[in-house]
């Protein structure tokens, strides 16, 4: 008799990414008297439902792959006795049979609101991590419906295409490109929590997610119930569709901003205006926007509407004065160029 469909469901999601990861990380020929060096895969886990159920089903899949699987658990500090309950996260980590498991304390900043700051803490400690174990990638237990909350929450902010596209299946960190990897994309929260029930293990429900105070919260328990009892199921499933297809036109979208950035500069480098004028929007903002986080703009801080802002000295040309942007960044038009640089 096999495993439980729900358990099935999440090995079978898991063994695909790590078929991948392997092609991305081929194991190393040996020598005659040397031991091939295996890949190591780590998976991010808070204790809840989702994490564990894709460390359960990585600590299955690894060993028959011949790849090396370990965890680490971010302790973000926000509520008291967030250090014991990471401690005993790491407790279950070790008796799922992953090596090397350890807890990351971090210091959570108020750049951006509470979600943002703990967000950036958190991916800093997991790069921090994957560099110091020499991790070939690290797992994360985003599922479809936290898909579907991130595509709605692009779409209320009105940051355009690529904020509709949602997470990636797979996305880098510094120095590595595809460190990330989301198994779970296609797969439906209720499967992980299924999964962690029939296998009995133990699961953590943080209070933050059920927590008003918290815009993805909300979005969680009011938003998303009250979409599906107006417009029917399948909202979730068609708003997780609906990132896939936005991913791929952005993805095309950047490609020819990136190919059109060379033709639209001077040999100084400058930005022409005139170059720019002649693009189609989609590029030309594209474009902008890669300019001001060259600049040092931070890209989680700039908005549409600064990018419509530096488009108008473009456009709307009437004399207008410097713009300014997040990071200290100013925006100006000077003889026919736009100079974006810091202030």
């Amino acid at each position: 008799m096999g495993p439980h469909p729900a358990v099935a469901a999440i090995r079978l999601a898991v063994r695909r990414v790590l078929h991948d990861i392997l092609n991305d990380h081929p194991t190393p020929e040996a020598g005659p008297h040397e031991r091939p060096a295996r890949p190591l895969v780590l998976v991010a886990c808070s204790g809840g439902a989702d994490s564990m159920a894709l460390a359960s089903a990585l600590a299955f899949e690894a060993p028959r792959l011949g790849i090396r699987a370990g965890g680490v658990t971010v302790d973000h500090g926000l509520q008291p006795g967030s250090d014991l309950r990471a401690e005993e996260v790491v407790l279950r980590l070790r008796e799922l049979g992953l090596d090397p498991v350890a807890a990351t304390a971090v210091t959570v900043g108020r750049e951006g609101g509470p979600e943002a700051a703990a967000r950036d803490a958190r991916y800093a400690a997991l790069d921090a991590a994957a560099v110091r174990h020499g991790a070939a990638a690290v797992l994360l237990g985003h599922t479809r419906d936290d898909q579907a909350e991130t595509v709605l929450l692009g779409l209320a902010r009105g940051s355009g295409i690529r904020s509709l596209s949602g997470m990636a299946a797979v996305s880098g960190g510094p120095g590595a490109a595809r460190r990330y990897r989301r198994p779970f994309l296609q797969l439906d929260r209720q499967t992980a929590r299924k999964a962690c029930m029939v296998q009995s293990l133990p699961v953590w429900d943080d209070p933050h997610n059920a927590d008003p105070a918290y815009t993805r919260s909300r979005l969680r328990h009011e938003g998303l119930p009250a979409l599906e009892k107006a417009l029917g199921k399948g909202v979730v499933e068609a708003l997780a569709r609906t990132a896939q297809l936005s991913r791929d036109d952005a993805d095309a979208l950047d490609a020819w901003a990136g190919q059109a950035e060379s033709s639209v500069r001077d040999a100084a480098g400058l930005l022409e205006c005139a170059k720019l004028y002649a693009l189609p929007p989609a590029v030309r903002r594209r474009i902008l926007r890669r300019a001001a986080i060259e600049a040092g703009a931070p890209a989680g801080s700039l908005f549409a509407r600064h990018i419509e802002e530096v488009d108008r000295l473009i456009t709307g040309w009437r004399g207008q004065g410097v713009i300014n942007l997040p990071g200290k960044v100013v925006a100006q038009r000077q003889g026919g160029r736009l100079v974006i640089r810091q202030g």
